[in-house]
């Protein structure tokens, strides 16, 4: 296939490059840089299957020749309040690159009658009443908090892919994605992982918010881009939830990365911030992943923070 990939130069877009590329399909890839990372796609310059665009998904579209398939992960996705590249820096650019970005996206795929994906999220299940989350479940989410530029972009997305399909037509697939780790993240992303590990990599406490009973379950990057392959392919039109589905609390997980890493600084505990829509529980049921896919993770925690190790220490300058 010849598929356009919008965000190819983020953490995930650049990983779905690679294994596409490795499956022998071409790829177009697209970018505005906003928060992508050239060096996430130095290693494809030059390769005979990989051609680049730099644009911004918000503006109208256009692609040369036949697309046979559009992947949208176009967004900022860090809720990192200090980052420059967060969706709380660039609420804006966030809500239109979910609004107006899926609706260009949508529009190639209409006109080239290609099939679609788009890069949901768990964001949309808000802070869950319901655990694990099913794709049947509605969510629990504030539509006008900070976090809500991220969320509701998401959701309207979803709704904009699943009416292109209703009454276009357009062969359209939702994957809702979970905590996701490995390189190529941001170092200053602010979710736990790239936090954790940079603190323990200078030998320093960990910072835990609360009591550290809040909880994730986190996918290693490859598992979830071979998550997402296999959704591409199949005929699957509804959402499906696309995560690990083994839960850890944050302070386990803490005490698991100070192992990891020979960290003997320990633990500290702060006050968590009011407010901040973070959700207390978070974790998928991946029933029909199973059922559809034939999916399920592979890597477990331990080996996939093995690997996303050295990434981070080479970011850092340590080695």
């Amino acid at each position: 296939m010849k598929v356009l990939v919008t965000g190819a130069a983020g953490f995930l877009g650049s990983n779905l490059c690679d294994l596409l590329i490795a499956e022998g399909h071409e790829v177009i890839g697209m970018d505005n840089f906003i928060t992508g990372s050239a060096d996430n796609l130095a290693h494809l310059s030059g390769k005979e299957k990989f051609s680049f665009i730099r644009h911004d998904v918000s503006n109208f579209i256009f692609v040369p020749g036949k697309i046979d398939a559009v992947m949208h992960f176009a967004s900022p996705a860090s809720p990192n309040p200090n980052s420059p590249y967060g969706y709380l820096n660039l609420p804006i650019q966030t809500l239109k690159a979910g609004a107006l970005g899926t609706h260009n996206t949508l529009g190639v795929a209409r006109a080239q009658k290609a099939r679609f994906i788009l890069a949901s999220t768990s964001e949309i299940y808000g802070d869950p009443l319901e655990h694990p989350q099913t794709e049947a479940y509605w969510g629990h989410v504030d539509p006008i908090g900070p976090r809500s530029v991220y969320d509701e972009a998401k959701r309207f997305a979803e709704a904009l892919t699943m009416a292109y399909h209703r009454f276009h037509g357009v062969d359209t697939r939702i994957c809702r994605i979970f905590n996701t780790y490995g390189p190529r993240m941001h170092l200053d992303d602010g979710r736990v992982v790239p936090n954790f590990l940079q603190q323990a990599l200078q030998n320093q406490p960990l910072t835990v918010y609360g009591d550290g009973s809040q909880t994730r379950s986190f996918c290693y990057v490859d598992d979830l881009i071979d998550g997402i392959y296999r959704l591409l392919l199949s005929d699957e039109h509804e959402p499906v939830n696309i995560g690990n589905p083994v839960e850890t609390t944050i302070l386990k997980f803490a005490e698991t990365i100070n192992t990891l890493t020979g960290n003997s600084a320990g633990i500290v505990y702060m006050e968590e911030a009011r407010g901040s829509g973070d959700p207390q529980r978070r974790r998928p049921d991946i029933s029909r992943a199973r059922e559809i896919l034939g999916w399920e993770p592979k890597i477990s925690l331990d080996e996939g923070v093995k690997k996303t190790i050295p990434f981070f220490k080479k970011k850092m300058g340590l080695e």
